[in-house]
């Protein structure tokens, strides 16, 4: 995902900093949410051997099953950035959304 490790002085109020038998170790920085989604999108066009954009509608309804469940669409802009990267548009990404909850309610 990204994560910077650090000596634990270096850490700021949202790193994680990690102990071992009650001595601070080692401090991890993660990266913003968005840009961990832009590091699963590029992984996931890895994954199917092609751009995003240029998977079948079926493979495309897979990548927004599993980024949701990976909480994608939670991040800002998380929708936009999704459709881009798939070439479609946000109704698209929503309606690939509402059919997997619908999916999963009957």
């Amino acid at each position: 995902m990204g994560g910077e490790l650090m000596v634990p002085e270096q850490a700021r109020g949202d790193d994680v900093v990690l102990a071992w038998e009650g001595r601070d170790v080692v401090a991890v920085r993660l990266p913003q949410l968005s840009d961990s989604l832009d590091h699963i999108l590029v992984a996931m066009g890895r994954r199917y051997g092609m751009p995003l954009a240029e998977l079948d509608r079926k493979e495309k309804q897979s990548v927004v099953r599993i980024l949701e469940a990976r909480g994608a669409f939670s991040v800002r802009h998380g929708v936009e950035t999704v459709a881009g990267a798939l070439g479609v548009s946000r109704f698209t990404v929503y309606n690939y959304l509402n059919r997997e909850n619908a999916a999963k309610n009957e």
